[in-house]
């Protein structure tokens, strides 16, 4: 791959387009009893992904500036001069052209605007206003990033339903944890960028408690799958286990000084969320042990 290939790539975010795509695929599976029709599943995720990865930069571009002062991000294909403001901006214009073109065409127009205003909240409101403007921008930015398994949900079955905001809770409770511990752990590159983030104008210590805080409130959403039954006993073990560890690695970073463990909590929380997810799934199709010949029959038959 040439070197101006990478930095376009590199401005898609990849990988967290990838477990954006990952939540939104797990949504359309949960949305319907039966395999969903394949068409439906790849044109959904290109177009969630095309636009996902338009977010992505258009966020390069607007955070150009802090990027350059941050040590994590300087690197990245603006800082560095390996990209121009026009070249990104027109990527991201066709990128979003591209997504909007593949939900209003093979999906369906409720999809297209959910994802168009998830583009809007994600790269517009949150990084351009949110970010700089309150140490509450990842609680309140956290809604655009919880979107994906509704957007799936929604090209599926054209509709919003109570379940998949039930999976749009868990990433809403999710993101501030898995941020601030991050946050805890780039505390210096944040107050240097003057990124207003938590343990910048908290301090540390108010993050910490926090990050238990919501952390508790995950455990506790992850569990209404359940009470609601729309899952069944294996995802609430999974829940719980992957719920308590979660709690127990936020108490112990409560209780340290440890940079490293806030480092480890922000990893765990990305495992956390990919295996919890897994989880729906496998609970999903156990549930429905007596149809799962008939649905493998119809995904390789047609």
């Amino acid at each position: 791959m040439s070197n101006v290939l990478k930095q376009y790539l590199e401005l898609t975010k990849p990988k967290v387009v990838l477990l954006i795509l990952f939540t939104a695929w797990v949504g359309m599976l949960l949305a319907t009893p039966i395999w969903p029709d394949w068409r439906l599943v790849l044109w959904g995720l290109i177009g969630i992904g095309f636009s996902s990865a338009a977010a992505a930069a258009i966020n390069h571009w607007a955070d150009q500036k802090v990027d350059a002062v941050m040590k994590r991000t300087q690197h990245r294909p603006l800082p560095s001069g390996e990209l121009s403001s026009a070249q990104v901006l027109i990527f991201a214009l066709s990128l979003t052209l591209f997504g909007m073109f593949i939900l209003v065409c093979f999906i369906n127009t409720l999809t297209a605007v959910l994802t168009f205003f998830s583009l809007i909240g994600y790269a517009f409101v949150y990084t351009f206003f949110l970010k700089r403007a309150t140490p509450q921008n990842i609680v309140i930015g956290g809604a655009a990033g919880a979107t994906p398994p509704v957007l799936g949900w929604a090209s599926i079955t054209g509709e919003v339903t109570a379940d998949s905001l039930l999976l749009f809770g868990i990433i809403f409770a999710w993101t501030p944890p898995h941020f601030w511990a991050l946050a805890i752990y780039r505390k210096d590159d944040y107050a240097k960028a003057a990124i207003p983030m938590l343990p910048v104008t908290h301090g540390v210590k108010f993050t910490q408690l926090h990050i238990v805080f919501y952390t508790i409130i995950l455990v506790l959403v992850t569990v209404f799958p359940f009470l609601t039954g729309m899952m069944g006993l294996i995802y609430l073990a999974a829940a719980l286990v992957l719920g308590g560890k979660f709690l127990w690695m936020t108490w112990q970073l409560k209780r340290t000084n440890n940079p490293l463990l806030a480092w480890q909590t922000f990893k765990y929380s990305i495992w956390y969320l990919m295996i919890l997810f897994a989880f729906l799934l496998l609970d999903h199709y156990v549930s429905w042990g007596d149809i799962m010949p008939k649905v493998f029959t119809e995904a390789v038959w047609g």
